[in-house]
């Protein structure tokens, strides 16, 4: 079965919703529109490549798609999705080159309870992400434009916006890992203070088990990073659906 397409309001991804969750970010709907943000975000060559596209770029005329080749589209897509969840399924699992971290039997308390070996991970997670999602982007442009020849206009401007986007999209992302050591610490501190309460001696070993700090955090770093992908395929998203619209 096809998984059903995921829609993205500006002002309420999936991703700024799990910050939110998580008391990471501010949730709340910014003053500024969205073409004020947009442009903002444009460097000056980047916005003529953007007025080109855009001044020359009138549907074509073209056949009626065939439904067939719209379902091909959706369930390749739906195929290049599910195995980019499973790859971030396995690396939480610890069955993948870049595996989430646990502590070692040997590690000190210090040592284990230290965010840079997470935040290593997670940036690693990022770069395999974008690295198969700009393969995924251009697949899709390409199948799009072969079922929809008239689409190709809006294939030209997603283009465009990919390379004109791209660099500060990565520059946001990457503050992620960032925002998420402070919910390491909250958890870690919080674990040391009830240890503390009751007596008890610690041990790393004990943090990944069921119900352990770390191990939560594990599975809070697997939602952001799930939400992170259906942020990133939200462009592929958007044209699939102006493929279902077109006349079959």
């Amino acid at each position: 079965m096809t998984r059903t397409l995921t829609r993205t309001h500006f002002h309420s991804s999936g991703l700024l919703r799990t910050l939110g969750d998580l008391a990471l970010v501010d949730t709340a709907a910014s003053d500024h529109g969205f073409a004020q943000k947009l442009a903002a975000w444009i460097d000056f060559s980047s916005a003529i490549n953007l007025c080109a596209v855009h001044t020359t770029g009138q549907p074509l005329p073209g056949p009626a798609v065939p439904a067939s080749a719209t379902q091909a589209v959706l369930q390749a897509f739906a195929h290049a999705r599910a195995a980019l969840e499973k790859a971030l399924a396995q690396a939480a699992a610890g069955k993948s080159r870049n595996p989430f971290p646990r502590p070692d039997a040997g590690d000190s308390l210090e040592d284990a309870s230290a965010y840079a070996p997470y935040r290593k991970y997670h940036l690693a997670q990022q770069r395999e992400l974008d690295d198969g999602i700009r393969t995924l982007r251009s697949q899709v442009r390409e199948q799009v434009g072969k079922a929809a020849p008239r689409l190709r206009p809006l294939l030209a401007l997603d283009a465009t916006l990919e390379t004109a986007l791209g660099e500060r999209e990565g520059y946001l992302l990457a503050k992620i890992p960032t925002l998420l050591e402070k919910r390491f610490r909250q958890l870690r501190d919080a674990h040391r203070q009830s240890v503390a309460g009751t007596g008890a001696t610690d041990h790393p070993g004990l943090w990944t088990r069921p119900g352990g700090w770390l191990e939560r955090y594990g599975q809070e770093l697997h939602t952001v990073l799930q939400a992170e992908l259906d942020l990133r395929l939200q462009p592929s998203v958007g044209l699939i659906e102006a493929l279902q619209h077109e006349p079959t």
